[in-house]
């Protein structure tokens, strides 16, 4: 019976949230809530199921929550601005070299771990760039996508959902990953170079394209640089490049040595980085407040997984759904779910959004698979390897694919068909550099 109704929770949940008919904060916490209630179980049980699961949750919201705050604070005193300058001179109008420079760009936008503000930074600085030229537009979403798409760190969206499903660090899934992302990122360069190869071949630009680039010609002079709003332009801090950058290598070696938890370092960070930009208390809680949206959402979201993993697991759900899932895989099977999970988890990103895949499907698969003698934590490490990660450029369940196709000016359709094949094969690289790597058995 507990098995019966876990499953009914989830297909609940996961209709609820995909039709719209509950958002997902309210989904994770009150369909639980009344499986558990029609189960028999007390208030008083349920509220001690609750507590247990936000107790695991907390270290997660708080590291997301001063992730966003201390990277939107450096971004807003201008740390990337003559980086991203830099990159988009050095371009020239050789193609090959745009195409890995709109990669490179993407990795280092991208740092903050949202898509949304990746590609409506990126798109504008490096799209003048491909018109003028004539390249595909296509190549520029894909570029940009497949770079966000690899670039998984500890505090992206996906990441942090994992964890809080897991309850464990942010880094304890993370760390295993570093050297699979690097095969991932290598893949993605590459891909870059041969796409725009073919555009040089194409558009006959690789003689003029060097030339251009021997000379030290910026790509179409001062006018095509990374073009700052005037309204940001007084919360730039040109003065403070260098000690934005070296605070910020600090956190995030900081975090990756595991010297102190992840919200720790970024919660010390925020605040060294509010102080040495923004000396002015009104000026400090104006810049808080600019950030505080997403960073709340975010956090309001794993408070309301926490409820969803704490009566699941708690009433024993979860368990019984894995016992009776057990009995219908194969005991040789078993050892390969988290490979098989790797392979086809950029598909599964068109028909799940992050939530419903990260806090419904996901966490039956780790049970099942923790049932058959597996590590549960292999299961969500090969989820992140495409699951709304490498998936995420695609998927038509999230709101940020579409802002990257409207501001590159091509149809959603014909991205979709034009991406997927490269993000699979990132996707099919990195699960076998994974087992290759011993991060999951084959």
């Amino acid at each position: 019976m507990l098995a019966l109704t876990g499953l009914c929770i989830i297909i609940v949940m996961l209709a609820a949230i995909l039709t719209k008919k509950l958002s997902a904060l309210a989904a994770l916490m009150l369909v639980p809530c009344a499986g558990a209630l029609l189960m028999g179980f007390s208030p008083a049980e349920i509220s001690r199921f609750i507590i247990d699961g936000l107790r695991n949750i907390v270290p997660a919201a708080g590291m997301f929550v001063f992730a966003i705050l201390f990277f939107g604070v450096v971004s807003d005193a201008g740390m990337l601005d003559p980086i991203i300058n830099w990159i988009i001179r050095k371009m020239g109008n050789y193609p090959a070299r745009i195409t890995m420079g709109t990669v490179l760009l993407t990795l280092i936008i991208h740092l903050d771990g949202s898509g949304a503000v990746t590609f409506m930074l990126t798109v504008p600085a490096i799209l003048p760039i491909y018109e003028r030229l004539g390249m595909d537009r296509r190549i520029l979403a894909l570029t940009i996508g497949m770079a966000a798409g690899v670039n998984v760190l500890p505090w992206v969206g996906p990441v942090i959902r994992a964890s809080a499903v897991m309850q464990v660090p942010a880094a304890t899934l993370f760390y295993p990953l570093i050297p699979v992302q690097i095969v991932g990122l290598g893949a993605v360069f590459l891909i870059a170079y041969m796409l725009g190869k073919r555009e040089e071949r194409r558009l006959g630009l690789g003689a003029y394209g060097a030339n251009a680039s021997a000379a030290g010609s910026p790509a179409g002079g001062e006018a095509d640089l990374y073009a700052i709003p005037e309204e940001k332009m007084a919360l730039r801090r040109p003065r403070m490049f260098w000690p934005n950058i070296i605070l910020t290598l600090c956190v995030i070696i900081t975090l990756v040595a595991g010297w102190v938890d992840a919200v720790v370092s970024f919660m010390i960070g925020t605040a060294l980085a509010l102080i040495i930009n923004y000396p002015d208390v009104d000026m400090q809680k104006k810049r808080v407040d600019a950030h505080a949206k997403p960073a709340l959402m975010m956090a309001s979201i794993l408070m309301a997984a926490g409820v969803f993993v704490g009566i699941m697991k708690g009433a024993g759900m979860l368990t019984a759904m894995a016992q009776a899932a057990v009995s219908a895989v194969p005991e040789a099977m078993g050892q390969h779910i988290p490979f098989a999970l790797g392979i086809i988890s950029m598909p599964l990103s068109l028909f799940f959004d992050p939530d419903s895949f990260y806090f419904g499907v996901m966490p039956v698969i780790a049970e099942v698979y923790g049932t058959l003698g597996g590590d549960p934590l292999e299961v969500a490490r090969a989820a992140l390897l495409g699951a709304l990660t490498t998936g995420f450029p695609i998927t038509p369940l999230t709101p940020a694919p579409f802002l990257l196709v409207a501001l590159c000016r091509i149809d959603f359709g014909e991205h979709q068909k034009y991406c997927f094949p490269y993000l699979w094969l990132c996707t099919i690289l990195m699960t076998v550099a994974a087992a290759a790597f011993g991060v999951i058995p084959w």
